[in-house]
């Protein structure tokens, strides 16, 4: 990724998003990342111990997979929309009014605007995704697109790197239904049982 990216954007939206940030904290603006993930019994297990002559094993088998759009700030609020189809543009059209209609009343009261960070996936850049801005900007919700090739300035791509590789327990892929509910747990307790520190 990073050998396809443009240097000098990157590090001009860096410079930029560490702005937003100070915005975030002395409150006049809600800065949250948004990104979707998937999940599947294929387990996400990129290293393991085990002693001298046992060998560990994990079952894998094909399953559906459950795809998460996600919001979320830098204080751990987390919205999220679950779904057992692929992603589309409607998807996240849907998952953007979903959290837009949630976050409308919040900017009627207190009048500070939430930017949402994402990146240039093609489903973000899509005519119907676009024709939706003006209407979400008119409740208090804007979007910035990261330069492309740039996933380590989305902050909600911590979150799934710790679900996948360490909260999620290794008997959570023992069948669709158990992983399933694993996730929406763990999710559902972001903020609470589950804590991210941002720098």
């Amino acid at each position: 990724m990073k050998a396809k990216r443009h240097e000098a954007d990157f590090q001009r939206d860096k410079a930029h998003l560490k702005t937003l940030k100070q915005q975030d904290d002395d409150g006049e603006l809600m800065l949250y990342y948004f990104d979707e993930s998937g999940f599947s019994t294929t387990p996400c297990v990129p290293y393991g111990w085990q002693r001298i002559g046992e060998t560990r094993q994990i079952p894998c088998h094909r399953s559906k997979r459950m795809n998460v759009p996600g919001f979320l700030s830098r204080s751990n609020e987390l919205f999220f929309h679950a779904a057992e189809h692929s992603v589309t543009t409607d998807t996240v059209v849907k998952a953007f009014d979903a959290f837009v209609e949630r976050y409308a009343g919040k900017y009627e009261t207190t009048k500070v605007p939430c930017l949402v960070v994402l990146d240039n996936a093609s489903i973000h850049r899509s005519r119907a995704f676009k024709a939706k801005l003006a209407d979400w900007q008119q409740s208090g919700v804007r979007v910035h697109f990261l330069p492309p090739y740039s996933p380590e300035l989305n902050l909600i791509e911590i979150l799934w790197r710790k679900v996948k590789y360490e909260w999620l327990p290794l008997d959570a892929y023992q069948s669709y239904s158990h992983l399933k509910k694993w996730v929406l747990e763990i999710l559902g307790n972001v903020g609470e049982k589950f804590q991210i520190t941002f720098a």
